[in-house]
């Protein structure tokens, strides 16, 4: 799941929790609508958490070990 659809996610839930009037028989519209913003917002949080693990920081070098001469 992208960023946009965790944010089109949180937008959804919005709508139906705070902008919507309707009545579902058997569905409770503002429940449906914070768990959409629940999972929106943990969404993010995991897709900014991977990205910090992903992002490269520029001019760093890369060094590797000999394990068998350690020994």
């Amino acid at each position: 799941m992208g960023l946009g659809s965790c944010i089109i996610l949180i937008a959804v839930g919005a709508i139906l929790t705070f902008a919507t009037d309707w009545h579902a028989k058997g569905v409770n519209l503002d429940v449906v609508g914070l768990i959409l913003m629940s999972v929106g917002i943990i969404g993010v949080a995991v897709f900014t958490s991977v990205l910090r693990r992903r992002r490269v920081v520029p001019g760093a070098t890369l060094v590797e070990e000999d394990h068998d001469r350690l020994t």
